[in-house]
């Protein structure tokens, strides 16, 4: 195994948590978006997150760009493999930017009603959907010699994929609840720190038994883990934000509270990554069949031009993301104009 391909395996990792983090708030936001009835209040959190959302989806595209350059077997195995929940997840985000343009078009109630319906469903499908795939992944795929997947659709929604899924859904909402607490003020923040208190009770109960699940379902996750000071630095990280949250949400500093959900975020995946490698994709039908950095990565060439690439345009990349936030950053007003 070369540097470079341990290299590409973290930025991929990287790229997949810089999304978590940067679309899973506006994720959650999406799915609270279901819950809010007054009309101001619904412009509220749409405005919240107009500026950033289009942005944070591109770290998406970028994970998967990194797939297709640096692992291409991995990208085909898995794209062949979730193929309908792909699908699923692309037309999601479809309509969910659709239904962000179109809802202002008419002034039928019906007809923003029916969009503002479509924003929380498509919002909380690719949350769901999410989790599931990395529920399948963590637990493995059926994968036959050549990385040939024969499994099927239902297969993929099994219980540990779907508990996976719930999990990912509670996590983005607890995590859009902490943006929304806070970039909002007055009743609408009261009842986001108690969708948020809410959220991270539910997430605690269900990281408790996901966690107890991967031993049964997905043990080599476990493989000389505990000799791996990345867990150690991972897992300590993850419950002291963990713990912070309802902290930061009851002493009403939400920007710290906002920071340790992403920073949970950060190190459950970081979590994720430690217990797979040095495997992409493990085979449930045998562990020799499973897609590593050993036997899934592109040319050194390629990965040497692929870093160069990277190298210069993912400065510019957290440049920007910087600079939006930090000019967007405060209270989202609502003023007569707006019709997000």
């Amino acid at each position: 195994m070369t540097t470079l391909q341990i290299i590409w395996f973290f930025l991929f990792f990287f790229f997949i948590i810089g999304y978590a983090i940067l679309d899973g708030f506006d994720l959650g936001v999406g799915i609270l978006h279901l819950f809010t009835r007054k009309k101001n209040e619904r412009q509220i959190l749409k405005k919240a997150i107009a500026p950033f959302w289009d942005g944070n989806e591109v770290w998406l595209i970028t994970a998967g760009a990194v797939l297709f350059a640096a692992f291409p077997p991995v990208y085909a195995t898995l794209f062949s493999s979730f193929y309908l929940p792909f699908m699923l997840l692309l037309l999601a985000l479809i309509f969910r930017a659709v239904s962000l343009e179109f809802q202002h078009q008419l002034a039928d109630p019906r007809w923003t009603a029916t969009w503002d319906l479509a924003f929380g469903l498509a919002s909380a499908l690719p949350a769901l959907l999410l989790g599931v795939a990395l529920g399948n992944v963590l637990r493995g795929l059926p994968l036959e010699e050549n990385a040939v997947f024969s499994g099927s659709f239902p297969k993929l929604l099994n219980p540990y994929a779907l508990l996976a899924g719930a999990f990912s859904l509670v996590t983005f909402t607890m995590h859009g609840a902490a943006y929304l607490a806070l970039k909002t003020d007055g009743p609408l923040q009261a009842r986001m720190q108690k969708w948020l208190a809410r959220s991270w009770i539910a997430f605690i109960l269900l990281q408790i038994a996901l966690v107890v699940s991967s031993f049964f379902q997905a043990g080599h996750l476990f493989e000389n883990m505990l000799q791996n000071p990345f867990f150690w630095l991972f897992l300590i990280l993850l419950w002291a934000a963990a713990v912070s949250i309802p902290v930061a949400n009851k002493t009403g500093r939400f920007l710290r509270g906002f920071l340790a959900s992403s920073l949970v975020i950060l190190s459950l995946l970081g979590l994720a990554a430690v217990g797979l490698f040095p495997r992409l994709i493990p085979s449930l039908t045998n562990p020799k069949y499973s897609l590593t950095v050993y036997n899934a990565s592109s040319t050194p060439k390629t990965l040497t031009v692929m870093l160069i690439i990277t190298l210069i345009g993912m400065p510019l990349v957290i440049a920007y993301t910087a600079f939006i936030y930090r000019v967007f950053k405060g209270k989202t007003p609502m003023t007569a104009q707006d019709h997000y």
